[in-house]
């Protein structure tokens, strides 16, 4: 059962609270927000992630103000949200989005210098599959500027809205407006190279395999 921090009250039906509903949402998004306070001032903060396997990866600098105050276990929510299209209705009350969110509550540990190495291996697995074993692994340097915060996938939920516009059987439907939805996909576009790039250098297969993902190969 979700704890009442989580559950959803506004159009409960929307709402999802099993794992596999939480991961899909996790695992289709790129960006999180993190929010917490500091001192009475609420923040909220966009940073990249990765799922492995029941914890949320986060990562930035040793000396970043949001990693030194997250690693202490201060509470905290982190926040994924995918923007799926429009869902254009006949008045301006009942337009909308069809979208997939999730929230996870919870309080962030810091990854200790054994793990290290490895979380952040498994994290770029994760955002970028195969790119690790292509480029230089971090140097011990970089590693200690370096900080990793997990998170439990614990108190989590997903709201959801995919669907017509709620106007189709209202007063509404006989207005000469159009009704309807507008599917929005992200996609990747072609390479463009570093101007520093030497000539030959061809494309890694991590990078290829960027763009058959998005064509439905890989």
């Amino acid at each position: 059962m979700p704890s009442d921090r989580v559950r959803i009250r506004r159009i409960p039906k929307n709402a999802r609270y099993d794992a596999a509903s939480v991961h899909r949402v996790l695992d289709r998004g790129r960006i999180a927000h993190v929010s917490f306070s500091d001192g009475g001032q609420p923040y909220c903060i966009p940073t990249l992630y990765a799922r492995v396997g029941e914890r949320v990866l986060i990562h930035g600098s040793s000396a970043s103000r949001m990693v030194r105050l997250l690693s202490t276990g201060v509470p905290a929510c982190l926040t994924v949200t995918l923007f799926d299209g429009w869902v254009l209705a006949r008045s301006a009350f009942e337009t909308g989005v069809d979208y997939e969110s999730a929230v996870i509550l919870g309080r962030f540990r810091a990854v200790d210098d054994a793990r290290k190495l490895a979380e952040l291996e498994a994290f770029m697995e994760v955002v970028l599959p195969g790119r690790w074993s292509e480029v230089r692994a971090p140097s011990r340097q970089e590693l200690k500027a370096t900080a990793i915060l997990e998170l439990e996938i614990a108190e989590a939920s997903v709201k959801a809205h995919d669907g017509p516009p709620d106007d189709d059987d209202s007063e509404d439907a006989t207005l000469d407006v159009w009704a309807g939805n507008v599917p929005v996909s992200e996609s990747t576009g072609s390479p463009v190279a570093s101007p520093g790039l030497r000539e030959g250098i061809p494309l890694d297969p991590s990078v290829r395999r960027l763009g058959e993902l998005d064509r439905g190969g890989g």
